[in-house]
């Protein structure tokens, strides 16, 4: 159903982090760019498939107080309504840029005041809901910046205060049909997923308990929350009341990304034992149930797979990041 295509040479490997793959195709053109992290650095590749051209820029993090090295967590390209930001998370903050990376345009230092002495800091989780950015924290605290149209007045809106336990994934999706849905799904290390209502402050729909395990990554789509875990599981939910539909033993170890086609329904999940998997989801037209359809498994041997991502709203292509790995690995439909 997929076959490989030919791999976008990265200056170093991935870091061994969940969720370490942004990906970002423009409307006009065949553009698209990629982002990967590691240490302290974010590479930027925007490649041309058409005629093989890439080109490559390095971000380092903003380095704040203190004398041991910036680490990046986390870096994702925020589609606003009305602009594209890149956010960055590291150990010291959160720095937002253009869609280039070209220009700084914020930089949001992470309040270390509260925190044990033995307690890691940083920033993770970041995702664009109307004209909100949200990014989680250590603390279990997910920050909410508000975006003017242009230039660099951001602003701290909000603090959700829904988690215990470091935020490890936020997801979102456009509200359609009203402004009564859950649009907002945030996730932690001990598994909690909260469900939120965006607007001018943010409001809890419901609370899904974990059951020991992290939730690296989350996603939302149509009112369903699929959730991927450290046991390898896949669970989805009803978003509005947190009623578990399905549960999928997908993977034998740490589901470390998912990513949602919007135009399909289709849930891609990556995880540490080397295997990629693409699932069709939809609703019973008679029960409204959650039903999932098994499309498609990839192997990468040998890999500690880290990052996962679909090339365009379709799902027709899809890339893929390893630790150790000094490539992006793309696949894309027969």
């Amino acid at each position: 159903m997929f076959r490989r295509e030919h791999s976008i040479p990265l200056r170093g490997s991935a870091a061994a982090l969940c969720n370490n793959l942004s990906v970002l195709q423009l409307p006009t053109g065949n553009l698209r760019h990629f982002g990967v992290v590691h240490g302290p650095s974010a590479q930027l590749l925007s490649a041309a498939p058409e005629d093989g051209s890439l080109v490559q820029r390095q971000l380092q993090a903003k380095e704040g107080a203190g004398v041991s090295p910036t680490l990046i967590t986390q870096v994702h390209w925020c589609v606003l309504p009305f602009r594209v930001l890149l956010v960055l998370t590291s150990h010291r903050g959160i720095q937002m840029f253009e869609s280039d990376g070209s220009i700084m345009v914020y930089w949001h230092a992470l309040d270390t005041g509260d925190a044990p002495p033995v307690q890691a800091v940083f920033a993770r989780g970041i995702a664009a809901s109307g004209h909100f950015i949200c990014v989680g924290t250590w603390s279990g605290r997910v920050l909410v910046f508000d975006i003017p149209a242009k230039g660099p007045n951001i602003m701290l809106s909000e603090e959700l205060a829904g988690h215990q336990t470091s935020i490890t994934d936020i997801a979102t999706e456009p509200v359609q049909g009203g402004d009564c849905m859950a649009d907002v799904v945030t996730a932690d290390d001990s598994g909690l997923l909260c469900v939120w209502r965006s607007g001018p402050e943010f409001t809890l729909v419901t609370r899904i308990p974990g059951f020991g395990v992290p939730c690296p990554s989350v996603k939302l789509w149509q009112g369903i929350v699929a959730a991927g875990y450290g046991n390898g599981q896949v669970r989805l939910y009803e978003a509005m009341k947190g009623t578990l539909h399905v549960q999928i033993s997908a993977h034998a170890r740490t589901i470390c990304a998912l990513d949602l086609a919007p135009e399909v329904g289709k849930l891609l999940s990556a995880a540490e034992d080397t295997f990629v998997h693409i699932w069709k989801l939809s609703r019973s037209p008679e029960s409204g149930s959650i039903e999932v359809e098994h499309c498609h498994g990839e192997c990468v041997s040998n890999t500690q797979l880290c990052g996962a991502r679909f090339c365009d709203p379709s799902g027709s292509s899809f890339a893929v990041t390893g630790y150790d790995l000094a490539e992006i690995l793309r696949f894309s439909s027969v």
